[in-house]
This record gives C-alpha cells, structure tokens and sequence, in this order.
C-alpha cells in the first residue's frame, strides 16, 4: 500500500506557520507605519494650518506698499508655507497676486477652510485639487486670500508611505526566501521518514525510521513509533513461531498416521474396510496439504528472500505459462487465449514464484470455468511496467467478496462445489506483497473474474 507524498506547497504545517508569521508580521507594520503615517499628518496639518493663521495675522496689520512687499517677498522666498495669493479690493476686484478669483467655498472669516476643489485658474502652478485656504481683511480694506496646496507640505508623509510599501515588498521577498529555505530540511526528515515507512509497510519490519541528533518533535515521534515496531516485531514472531511449530510438529504424526493406513490397507481383504481406509487417507492427505499451503505462505512471507530476486522477462514466463495450462484446458473443453505483445519491459524478481502466482490464477480460472467457456491470459505495457489480467466466463467473484478471498481457508459459495482449501490465492497474495506488486480483484469483459497484476518494471519501485 503506497503512503501519501509528503505534504507540498502552502499545505505542509511549516509553510502554513510561516506563511501566518509573515502574514501577522506585515499586517503589524502596516498597522504600526499607518497608524505613523496619520499622526504625522495631523501634525503637520495643525503645523502648517497654525502657520497659515499666524502669517494671515500679520499681514492684517499691514496696509499699502508695505503689504504688496511683503506679499511679493513671501512669495519668493518661503513659497513653501503658502503656494499662492491674491489680493483683492473691498469689491472683490483682484489687485494683485496669482488668484484671480476668490474660490466660491471660502468664508473671507480669517478662519483656515479646506475646500475639495480649489481654484478654477488658467496658471498651471496653481493648485487644483483639495487645498487650505483664508480670507482677511486687511488694515487699508482690502481683502487677502491665502492658499496652500495640500500636497506640498506633507512631503514627510509620502515618505513614510514610500516607506511602509518598501518595507511590506522587502518582507514579503525575505519571507519566501526564509520559507523556501526552512520548509527543506523538515520536509527533507518526512521523505526519509516516509521512505523507511514503505519498507515497513511493504514487510519488512526489521527496519526503523530514522533519527537525528537533535532529538526533537520528530525525533521523539519516530522514537514511538520504533518502539512500537520492536513490539509489534517480536508478537508477530511469537505468532509466526507458534503457527510454523504447530504446522511442523503435525505434519510429521500425520505422515507416520498416512503410511500406518496405506499398510493397513494394503493387507485388508474387505471391500467395506478399505473403502473407510481410502476415505481416512484421502482426508490425511486434505490435512497435510494444508499444512504444506501454511509453511508455503510463512516461507514466503520471509523478507530474506528477496536477496535472490533478479531481473526477468515476463514474455517468455507467460508463454511458459500458457503452454503448461493448455492441454488441461483443453481437456475441459475450455478456450485458453494468450494476448501480448512481442516485447515486454523486464520485471524484478523471483521467476519460480511469479510462475507459481500466475499458475494459481490461471489454475483457478480453469478450474471455475464451465465446459465450452474461456480463459484469458493478457499483457499490457504500462508507463511504470507491465499489467497481467487473468479473465474467464465462470461465474465471477462477488464484490463483497473480493477482499475476503485473500485470506487463509477463505472460500466462497461457489468455491466449496470444487476441490480445494483455501490457500491457492493466500499464497498468490504472499508472493506479490513479496515482490511489492499489486492485485486487483474485479470483473472482466468475458463475464467471469478479472485478476490483475500490476508489476512495476524492473529498477523502480511500486
């Protein structure tokens, strides 16, 4: 049973606490340059807004030729504290100054307003957009409007908005950085930790999952988990052991038991006797061949075996195969077919018992199959190996039953009107857990069962 990949992307745990580190990181800076960035304005804005108050004071107090110098120096020299004014006389006539006009929202009050759409003018440096304004009236009548572009004092605070943009794009690129970079070396652990897990879980428990010397979270996990194997190991030994003894220490009384009734046998003269001899025989050796089919399945679930495997070709194998089953086809009355191309990619493993897996299909299948029906045998090239499908027009095998024919002494309904123990697909299903196979148990186009092996090809895994 294949494990799932580790996780990838935003969906392994790392990637998702980084991405919520970032995420709480930058929305804090921008609440903290924010929160900046609206105190400075309103800073300045009462800053310049003073200034603007008390420049309009003192000119106030200015009257003639005094005023206009005044008005004309500011202008030169401090255009940063007002951008532009206009002067005007106690009918609104403009006397001086880039405005020509007084901006219809303004109240002539002495109080600073801020209006949304400035000045309706033909001079390009005039502001045109929300500004701050005041009107006066000055110490010879006339009337002084004083306007300031929102925008050009708040120079500070388009840096400190170029500052909070700056500093969200340079954590965010340090962050995917940092996230790339520290997502590889957990992620590196869970491939060598998933990667000793499939050995296990192919069989082999004698293997561990590995640990670091820094004995952290995953370290005392896989340390758990060890520990659990070495339990697990040394039941399924005891289990194993006391099934292999009982298997062993029965079969040899039951030889001794077969040949004492053959002899007698041999030397009864009564037709009646010997009949009950041959059935007591017949049922002996049902016994002993069971016995044969469960040391065959705990030789094969020995992992050791594998050291033996080698690479084969499963063209030649499956024409051994069908060769071998023919005559015993045809004797049924029963169509054997094989299908496959010229050439197949080359398997890894052990050819006897490959041949043995097949040879219990085909054997089923022949065996399952009524007179004038059909048995196929078919090969097909896959992208990660060869497929083998055993079909037949018997009478198939339920659903709820495909999982349960797996297993030791399983047989179904249909399986008890024919001679056998159980144990013929047990073994087919050691011998490709062995080799890291998979079977699949379904129905075929021929109406009967449909028994496919899927066999990686040799130099990858399954």
């Amino acid at each position: 049973m294949p494990l799932p990949n580790p996780s990838k992307g935003w969906s392994s745990s790392t990637s998702r606490l980084l991405a919520l580190y970032s995420f709480l990181f930058v929305a804090w800076s921008s609440i903290l340059m924010g929160v900046l960035y609206f105190e400075v304005t309103n800073y300045l804005n009462k800053l310049t807004r003073h200034s603007m108050l008390q420049r309009q004071h003192l000119f106030a107090h200015m009257s003639g030729k005094q005023l206009d110098d005044a008005l004309v120096a500011s202008q030169a020299f401090e255009e940063r504290s007002f951008d532009a004014y206009g002067l005007f006389d106690a009918q609104l006539n403009p006397l001086g100054g880039r405005i020509r006009s007084v901006p219809r929202e303004l109240g002539l009050d002495g109080k600073v307003h801020e209006l949304k759409r400035c000045l309706d003018a033909d001079d390009p440096h005039l502001p045109r957009d929300s500004c701050d304004a005041v009107g006066i009236r000055v110490a010879d009548g006339r009337w002084l409007v004083l306007v300031r572009d929102n925008g050009s004092l708040f120079v500070v605070t388009r840096i400190i908005l170029h500052a909070l943009l700056w500093g969200i794009s340079l954590t965010l690129i340090p962050g995917f950085a940092g996230w790339y970079l520290l997502r590889r070396r957990p992620l590196k652990r869970i491939r060598a930790v998933q990667a000793s897990a499939e050995l296990i879980v192919a069989g082999d428990l004698t293997h561990r999952l590995p640990l670091s010397a820094r004995r952290d979270e995953l370290d005392m996990l896989a340390a758990i988990v060890n520990a659990m194997l070495d339990r697990i190991e040394r039941l399924m030994h005891e289990v194993k052991g006391v099934c292999d003894n009982i298997a062993h220490d029965l079969r040899t009384p039951l030889t001794r038991l077969r040949a004492q009734l053959y002899r007698i046998r041999q030397q009864s003269s009564d037709s009646a006797q010997a009949l009950a001899l041959d059935q007591a025989i017949g049922e002996t050796d049902t016994l002993m061949a069971r016995f044969r089919g469960l040391l065959r399945i705990s030789e094969l679930e020995d992992r050791q075996r594998r050291a033996g495997f080698v690479e084969l070709d499963p063209h030649n194998l499956l024409v051994e195969l069908h060769d071998f089953y023919l005559p015993l086809a045809e004797d049924g009355g029963i169509r054997l077919s094989l299908q496959q191309p010229a050439q197949l990619p080359a398997l890894h493993g052990d050819r006897e018992l490959l041949f043995e897996a097949l040879a219990n299909l085909v054997g089923n299948a022949i065996k399952f199959t009524p007179e004038g029906g059909q048995v196929s045998i078919q090969a097909i090239e896959r992208d990660d190996g060869v497929q083998v499908a055993i079909e037949d027009s018997g009478p198939g095998i339920p659903e709820q039953e495909r999982t349960a024919v797996l297993k030791r002494f399983y047989r179904s309904d249909e399986g008890h009107r024919h001679p056998g123990f159980g144990l013929g697909l047990s073994i087919v299903a050691a011998i490709v857990d062995l080799h890291g196979y998979r079977l699949e148990v379904g129905s075929g186009a021929l109406g009967g069962a449909r028994l496919v092996l899927h066999c990686p090809r040799a130099g990858t895994s399954a």
